[in-house]
């Protein structure tokens, strides 16, 4: 019907903007009824009598908003001419309700909503369907009210009323103050919701009744404590890491400055010699015990069975060692320490302890440079075992143990430096009774004068040697009797034979020697021990019926190897006969006529000097 509205359409679609011949509402303006004045969306330009003229579809109204876009296009702030809107008043848009900003509280003098029962109010919309369908616009032959009418507030225009008179271009103009403010329609909503007073104070917040209370963006934020978006409240534990972390911060920061402060007070304080006299640090005590086969371990076991022997006579005296032998009070020495005592000197001994006591000379022999001496009621010797020199190999540890310089308990220690190396010593009576020949042990153990007689232990402790002499670089060998110093070669009579004569010496207070029976050549500077052409007495060189003779050896012939070891001289062929027994057999090689052959002798005895 013209003037009407255009009916909807049968399946819920779009509604048109217009219909055909009909103007478009004004912004914000519902769908029109006849006979019911539309109000402006600010209540402030109707014509004073006259309901406001609906302009035709999109012609703008002077001193009106520009119209809105036809099919939802951005919607221009102002139009030309026109003032811009109050505050808070956003730019309504057809279809869109606007909420309210302090929408949570209701307002003095607005209708109350809608009774729960849903049960139609006399001039109030026309009730809901019962199935949820979709809702008439308005009921057959009943105008619809403005949406939110269900009062009019303060100040609205109401149908058929008169609309005061606005002056021209005060279409936007602020309510005067104390006036109440506008109310702005939202489609969708059942109340009109009044336009705050920018000037008054804000409402406070009313706490919501029901749990689908809307949300309000422009609500006050309640007073509280805030948190970050998303941030966790701490909990206990929490709370009690941050603490530790704390403590543990103050802690090391405390430490810092502690020791830092300490430094500078510790250095003040030993710059200036400190509050007192000097302390200088010292290790502590540590227990004085040592392993059995360390040099401490050694010197401490064997100690006690060292003596130092002070021999005089009548024309010289000296110093040398000694150890004990067994606990009837038998020494082992060099026969060269106790030989300035002769027949009617006097031989002190002087045990590790600091007791002294009276030697008298059991046996001794040159030949062998070994002396038995015996002192007498002593208590509490303690005898030195006796090793094997057999098993003695080239680098083994050692130490010896002398009164070196009248030094005496003094311990040195090296290795054996070589076996088997024949050294003579002695000679100084000038007819060569009192040379000795050795097949001694070498080492680099410090031996100096004073050393003679003393032990040679191993790494065990046990007696391996007798040191008796020491090569000196002032005059080429000599017994370490002499002024002469160390230079690391000491030599040392082998246990096994010093055991030997040392048993013989006791028993019968001689020595004997094992002989082959033959004068040897001492002035062949060819290389082997040659036998004599004659004897010392003009007679024949081999003695009849000893033990050269019946093995074969004939006058002029050179001895060149004893078991198989290589001799290159005289004294090195006395020297490995005496490193046997008497009765040993030997297997010797013989150089004849330019001719070599081998021949088995046994040794014979000879008593020694």
């Amino acid at each position: 019907m013209p003037g009407d509205v255009a009916p909807l359409p049968a399946s819920g679609g779009p509604v048109p903007a217009t219909a055909p011949g009909i103007p478009a509402p004004p912004p914000f303006a519902e769908t029109p009824v006849p006979g019911i004045p539309v109000p402006s969306p600010f209540a402030d330009a109707p014509v004073p009598g006259t309901p406001a003229p609906l302009p035709a579809s999109g012609a703008p109204v002077p001193g009106d908003v520009a119209p809105l876009p036809a099919s939802g296009g951005p919607v221009p702030a102002t139009a030309p001419g026109i003032p811009a809107p109050p505050p808070f008043a956003e730019t309504p848009v057809p279809g869109i309700p606007v909420p309210s900003p302090f929408a949570d509280a209701p307002v003095p003098g607005t209708p109350a909503p809608l009774p729960a029962s849903g049960a139609p109010v006399p001039g109030d919309v026309a009730p809901l369907p019962a199935s949820g369908g979709p809702v008439p616009a308005t009921a057959p032959g009943i105008p619809a009210p403005p949406l939110g009418a269900g009062a009019p507030a303060p100040g609205t225009p109401v149908p058929g009323a008169p609309v005061p008179s606005v002056p021209p271009g005060a279409a936007f103009a602020a309510p005067p103050v104390g006036a109440p403010a506008p109310a702005l329609v939202s489609a969708g909503t059942d109340t009109a919701t009044p336009m705050p007073d920018p000037t008054a104070p804000p409402a406070a917040p009313v706490p919501p009744t029901d749990p689908w209370h809307r949300y309000d963006p422009w609500a006050p934020v309640p007073a509280g404590p805030l948190h970050q978006t998303g941030a966790a409240v701490p909990g206990e534990a929490e709370r009690r890491r941050t603490v530790r972390r704390r403590l543990a911060g103050g802690a090391l920061a405390l430490a810092l400055v502690s020791g830092v402060l300490g430094g500078i007070v510790g250095a003040h304080l030993e710059r200036g010699g400190g509050l007192g006299g000097v302390k200088l640090p010292q290790a502590s005590a540590e227990p004085t015990g040592r392993a059995a086969d360390s040099v401490a371990g050694i010197a401490a076991r064997a100690l006690p069975s060292v003596v130092t022997l002070h021999v005089s006579g009548s024309e010289e005296s000296g110093t040398g060692t000694g150890f004990v032998l067994d606990t009837r009070g038998h020494i082992l020495t060099n026969n060269h320490v106790v030989e300035p005592a002769g027949s009617g000197g006097e031989i002190t001994v002087v045990f590790n302890g600091g007791e002294t006591a009276e030697a008298k000379v059991v046996g001794r022999d040159s030949g062998y440079d070994l002396a038995v001496v015996k002192v007498s009621g002593v208590d509490g010797l303690q005898p030195l075992p006796l090793g094997n020199s057999d098993n003695v190999q080239v680098g083994d540890p050692v130490v010896a143990i002398g009164a070196p310089f009248d030094l005496e308990g003094t311990v040195t220690s090296g290795i054996i430096s070589a076996k088997e190396r024949p050294i003579t010593a002695g000679g100084g009576s000038g007819d060569g009774s009192d040379v000795s020949y050795v097949d001694a042990l070498q080492t680099d153990a410090a031996i100096n004068p004073g050393n003679s007689g003393g032990p040679l232990l191993d790494s065990r402790g046990r007696v391996i040697g007798i040191n008796s002499a020491i090569r000196s670089a002032a005059d080429g060998s000599a017994q370490d009797g002499g002024e002469a110093g160390s230079i690391g070669l000491g030599f040392a009579i082998p246990v096994n034979q010093g055991k030997r004569v040392a048993e013989e010496l006791i028993n019968t207070g001689r020595a004997t020697h094992p002989v082959i029976g033959v004068t040897l050549d001492l002035d062949y500077t060819g290389d082997g021990a040659r036998v004599s052409t004659k004897g010392g007495d003009g007679g024949s060189p081999v003695t009849p019926g000893g033990p050269g003779d019946l093995a074969g050896i004939e006058a002029g012939d050179v001895i060149t190897e004893v078991d198989g070891t290589r001799v290159h001289s005289g004294d090195e062929l006395i020297v490995k006969t005496r490193a046997h027994r008497p009765g040993d057999r030997l297997e010797l090689t013989v150089e004849r006529d330019g001719q070599e052959r081998t021949l088995s002798l046994v040794l014979g005895s000879a008593e020694g000097d």
